[in-house]
């Protein structure tokens, strides 16, 4: 029997409904993304992504490149706009607004990738280490976290000193609505509740 039968046995994976028309063309998985996708099925952080995704009772998508998007996270924890879990990159956002951001959807694959070269969970602590060190040297968890310096601060919504103005570049939620453009109230850097970066888990 093999390993996804034996996983959908014990996990009835949910049904992930296709793009809609227009939004992404599904092309073919190049070598690399077809090794990641299954390296993180086998270490087991897609499975544990479409678990708390579903917890979450967020929308699953297909996305492209061997993602799954997972749209309409509610929970304050983490404290960001969109994160990674395996292969799955779980956000605030609908879908279609995250397709049509690839500098942001760009950054969290790249994540996706980490968590495959870093053999699945030790991922997490290994993140929260260099989030941790960031936070001491610079005051702020993403500015010399090698995770996010390597997924490109600027894609994953930093500026490379610590957040754009104290808010996010790509536009984060403000006075509940999502901006366009960038966020700038001068103050102190710290995470927005709905930024288009933040603390990856």
């Amino acid at each position: 029997m093999t390993e996804r039968r034996r996983l959908a046995r014990v996990w009835p994976m949910p049904r992930v409904q296709e793009s809609a028309a227009g939004t992404h063309t599904p092309q073919p998985l190049t070598a690399g993304q077809q090794a990641r996708k299954l390296a993180n099925l086998a270490n087991g952080t897609t499975l544990l992504g479409l678990l708390l995704a579903r917890a979450a009772g967020t929308a699953l998508r297909q996305g492209p490149r061997g993602l799954v998007i997972a749209s309409g996270y509610t929970w304050r924890i983490p404290f960001a706009g969109a994160f990674t879990v395996g292969n799955v990159v779980i956000c605030r956002i609908r879908a279609e607004q995250l397709l049509n951001q690839p500098d942001l959807l760009g950054h969290e694959e790249k994540h996706c990738s980490q968590y495959a070269w870093c053999l699945g969970l030790p991922f997490l602590p290994l993140y929260f280490l260099a989030a941790g060190w960031s936070q001491l040297r610079t005051g702020n968890p993403a500015a010399a976290n090698f995770f996010e310096r390597q997924a490109g601060l600027a894609a994953g919504g930093y500026a490379a000193g610590g957040y754009a103005d104290g808010g996010y570049a790509d536009g984060p939620y403000v006075d509940g609505g999502y901006a366009d453009g960038p966020y700038v109230d001068g103050g102190t850097p710290r995470p927005a509740p709905g930024g288009a970066g933040g603390i990856e888990a």
